[in-house]
């Protein structure tokens, strides 16, 4: 790292998509490029913490999707772990991985990215507050890998709950919610989870859902959901499965009626599903307590859409996150974010060539390994190995009107993806490279 060549690069954020960015960017040859992380360890997220002003997993949170499908193409997960790791084995991970490729020496921690500002040259001006102060520094590209579970998305009703309220972004651990009444409002899988954790300590737990969700257990025939669900899109065609899916997770979980859950209207892939094999469990054995939608607060009193109403003491709202940026310009990133986002492949902006989104999609299975695909298009573009493509408008335009199944019109379906159809997107781009 003596003597930097080429382009000047910057990576905000040292989770998984960040890592696999700079992973892929050293692949690319590229070596003068720069990750800045305001936390003190790589993993973004995937850091437990108590402290209240880092938003982080709760303390018993094991990964939704399986270790097979969430492992990096290129780097697997450890066989000794479980079909669904903790986030310390997770954590254990991601740090294993950065030591691998040799990415902690670019990697400058501790380091808040406070604005990312175009000059007029097109190169990016970077405004940074680290241990020793606030300072400028210059890049050519910028690979934006921070997240979008930052920016709590919570409903308005005309009177507030007067009770204790937070947001699942804010939830460490269960105990201090011990004797308490708590309504968990939403029905992913952080409402779902939450609600499980907080029901070993709380005299009372309901879970609000306002809508029908599937709810899916995470082990079906003896593998995990996901892997069959990979397996037999790649086997089956889309009329298949959207005809017989539905009917074999009936017949390996059995009617969402047995569970209290209304039936979804929807069809099976146009909704992203809950994987839970604990919330149902829960309901069945009456540990946690099925509530419809909230009409109003009174007080403490939870009045719901059915006409009944509840006293608790805690509300947690687990109502999902709007997708923000806070360090850019926002006419930048100026879409509804109830749409889907105008970027082609979910990563490259129309308008600005050297600004890439790594991470920004919310697949039917796992983020990570579809982020490499998406860093390493974007390191071989910065690299002069792949060109950017010069229709992009039009790609980004029917990006945007041809979503991979029908999903709802809804903020949480937004960035959707189906996790196959995008892989196969991504490696068709990939192919183009010198």
């Amino acid at each position: 790292m003596n003597q930097l060549s080429g382009p000047r690069v910057c990576v905000i954020g040292a989770g998984p998509c960040g890592l696999t960015a700079l992973k892929n960017l050293r692949a690319s040859g590229l070596d003068n490029i720069v990750c800045f992380d305001e936390g003190a360890a790589v993993g973004g997220n995937w850091v437990f913490t108590d402290d209240p002003n880092r938003m982080s997993v709760y303390e018993s949170t094991h990964i939704i999707s399986s270790r097979r499908q969430s492992s990096f193409d290129d780097y697997p997960m450890p066989l000794a772990f479980p079909d669904f790791p903790s986030h310390r084995q997770v954590r254990a991970y991601f740090e294993d991985y950065a030591a691998h490729y040799g990415l902690m020496p670019y990697l400058q921690l501790r380091h808040r990215v406070d604005s990312a500002r175009r000059d007029a040259d097109g190169r990016w001006r970077l405004r940074v507050t680290g241990p020793d102060g606030a300072r400028e520094e210059m890049f050519d590209h910028l690979m934006v890998a921070s997240g979008h579970h930052r920016d709590p998305l919570i409903p308005d009703y005309p009177q507030a709950f007067s009770g204790e309220t937070l947001h699942s972004r804010d939830f460490k651990r269960a105990d201090p919610f011990r004797d308490k009444r708590v309504l968990v409002v939403g029905g992913g899988n952080s409402a779902c989870d939450i609600a499980v954790d907080v029901a070993r300590v709380a005299s009372f737990v309901g879970i609000s859902m306002r809508r029908p969700y599937y709810i899916v257990p995470k082990i079906v025939f003896g593998r995990p959901v996901d892997v069959l669900y990979a397996r037999a899109r790649k086997n089956f065609p889309r009329w298949f499965m959207r005809m017989t899916f539905g009917s074999l997770l009936r017949l390996g979980m059995g009617p969402f009626e047995y569970y209290g859950l209304p039936s979804p209207k929807a069809g099976p892939f146009e909704q992203h599903p809950t994987l839970n094999s604990r919330i149902l469990d829960a309901l069945r054995h009456g540990v946690v307590h099925l509530r419809g939608g909230i009409a109003r607060f009174t007080g403490t009193q939870v009045h719901f859409a059915d006409g009944s109403a509840e006293d608790y003491d805690t509300v947690i709202w687990a109502t999902g996150f709007k997708p923000s940026f806070p360090f850019l310009d926002p006419a930048i990133t100026d879409w509804d974010p109830a749409k889907r986002p105008p970027l082609y492949l979910k990563m490259m902006h129309e308008r600005i060539p050297n600004l890439f989104f790594i991470g920004l999609f919310q697949p039917i299975g796992c983020i990570w390994r579809l982020a490499d695909y998406q860093a390493r298009i974007a390191a071989l573009q910065i690299a002069g190995r792949l060109a950017r493509p010069s229709d992009i408008a039009a790609r980004v335009a029917h990006e945007v009107n041809s979503p991979h199944w029908n999903f709802e019109q809804s903020a949480r379906h937004a960035l959707e993806v189906d996790a196959i159809d995008f892989r196969r997107e991504l490696m068709d781009e990939l192919h183009k490279a010198a």
